[in-house]
């Protein structure tokens, strides 16, 4: 895929692989640092094994009213503390995947995107590239990784 359609990350933490494998395959750190700035984590549901499922549900408060977004996906690849990939595509309260157009998302919007998530032990730090296939690298999307990122950068250092 190209770059354009892709958001591309990579960040070195001042952590040890060890914690930041956790940071995306546990929930309740996950729920800790995913989202954009303002946005919360109420709900992570991640059986991380191959096949497995995760349901995740972001939620902001606005002044008039509570809004939530969920995202369903599927495990496609794991190879403990150095890779990790599954699909994202968003769903329902109940978990049912959804079409971007039923969702208000412009026309092409993919129905699922893949997020592939590398990990390199650096001895103490780790580096950590993230490519989430099917986001314009220029979309709210990306900003919104970037957040997230940063949210993880000082979550880590507060452990």
């Amino acid at each position: 895929m190209s770059n354009q359609k892709s958001v591309m990350i990579e960040r070195t933490m001042d952590a040890p692989i060890d914690l930041v494998w956790k940071m995306w395959t546990e929930a309740e750190h996950f729920a800790n640092w995913y989202g954009p700035m303002g946005m919360t984590i109420p709900m992570a549901k991640m059986d991380v094994q191959v096949g497995g499922k995760r349901h995740i549900c972001m939620e902001m408060n606005m002044p008039d009213r509570q809004m939530k977004m969920w995202f369903v996906g599927e495990y496609l690849e794991i190879t403990p503390k150095t890779k990790l990939i599954y699909t994202e595509a968003m769903a329902d309260e109940e978990g049912n995947a959804m079409s971007p157009a039923s969702m208000g998302m412009p026309e092409g919007t993919p129905e699922s995107t893949q997020v592939i998530v590398e990990l390199e032990d650096l001895g103490g730090s780790t580096k950590m590239k993230m490519t989430h296939e099917g986001v314009p690298a220029d979309s709210p999307g990306a900003k919104g990784w970037t957040m997230a990122i940063d949210k993880m950068v000082d979550y880590l250092a507060s452990m």
